[in-house]
């Protein structure tokens, strides 16, 4: 019997792994989600609204890093790896993706009619 293994690099599922911060680019939340645009757009509703978590209690809205997956296992277990990690290294990763440490969010923005 062959031992072939077949891998699907493409999809219908898309999961992101990402990394918001505030204003100030002083705190991070690390999260993962399928809907990237919608998902960003709860962390700011829970902030106008103010909803207690996490990331509303520090103003994190602000995409700066963000990696896509197809499985949602890889998604979860690089979520974890990356809340493991210093800081120091956090910002490394994040300036090796966006030098600028731009926000992001327009990337995702979602459309309203």
């Amino acid at each position: 019997m062959n031992n072939i293994i077949i891998e699907y690099n493409e999809g219908y599922h898309s999961y992101y792994v990402y990394i918001i911060t505030n204003r100030y680019r002083s705190t991070f939340y690390i999260g993962m989600t399928n809907n990237l645009g919608e998902r960003l757009k709860q962390h700011k509703e829970n902030i106008e609204k103010g909803i207690k978590t996490f990331a509303s209690k520090y103003a994190i809205e602000f995409l700066v890093y963000y990696e896509k997956y197809t499985w949602v296992q890889q998604a979860i277990l690089r979520e974890k790896q990356l809340k493991s990690w210093r800081r120091d290294k956090k910002l490394d990763l994040i300036r090796s993706f966006n030098p600028e440490f731009e926000f992001l969010n327009s990337r995702f923005a979602t459309c309203h009619n």
